[in-house]
């Protein structure tokens, strides 16, 4: 897949945010993690990004999956 510029706002402890990281080693991406008590995810949903589950992936400023993150879902978003 082509690089993106990919964040992930995630949470130590966090056994959903693994399963994120696996998802993107699976389809050859990586991200860029922020973690949810940092000043920067507050910057985040500031602007408008909305954090309701973790962990959240980024493209940007838009949200491409939260929570469980499927791969099949992901690769749909990521080649819209």
């Amino acid at each position: 897949m082509e690089s993106r510029d990919l964040v992930l706002v995630t949470a130590g402890g966090c056994h959903l945010c693994d399963h994120a990281r696996d998802v993107l080693a699976e389809l050859g991406l990586t991200a860029r993690e922020v973690n949810i008590d940092s000043d920067e995810a507050a910057t985040l949903a500031r602007s408008g990004v909305a954090l309701p589950f973790l962990p959240v992936l980024l493209d940007g400023e838009r949200v491409l999956a939260y929570g469980r993150l499927s791969e099949r879902a992901l690769r749909r978003r990521l080649a819209a």
